[in-house]
């Protein structure tokens, strides 16, 4: 079975997406104070652990710090319920302006995956402990209709 990787065009298409994902954060008035100014690495990190997320090369665990590195970035962000709310509207209206797949599963997955994933960032941006850390430790796997 496709995997949602190859489904959404592989990397060049999750990079695209990606790319104007992070532009609308940097000029979001509510989100740009958790990013500041940017890194210029974020969009490959993003795009390398969205890819892995959904079945494609295990690039961000192998060779850009995995999830512990994830989980360090978030550490003290004390990100907001509406912040997380408006990081996931940038994050679906990013995926129409870049041309994924509109097909209800892709979507639905997708959506999926950036509710799970904004919700485990926002638990570990106020974890003052690790043991109230969310407790997943590696990059979740996302397939068709499932969650990790």
């Amino acid at each position: 079975m496709e995997t949602l990787y190859e489904h959404a065009g592989g990397e060049e298409a999750l990079y695209r997406f990606t790319d104007l994902f992070y532009r609308s954060v940097l000029a979001d008035p509510l989100l740009q104070p958790l990013f500041g100014a940017g890194r210029p690495e974020h969009v490959a990190h993003l795009t390398a652990f969205t890819g892995e997320s959904f079945g494609g090369p295990d690039v961000f665990t192998r060779e850009m710090g995995g999830f512990a590195g994830l989980i360090a970035a978030h550490r003290g962000l004390r990100i907001s319920e509406e912040q997380r709310e408006r990081f996931v509207a940038l994050y679906l209206t990013a995926a129409d302006a870049a041309g994924l797949p509109a097909d209800e599963a892709f979507r639905d997955a997708l959506r999926s995956h950036v509710e799970f994933g904004s919700q485990v960032a926002k638990q570990n941006s106020h974890a003052e402990t690790d043991e109230q850390l969310h407790p997943l430790r590696e990059v979740p796997r996302w397939e068709w209709s499932e969650t990790p």
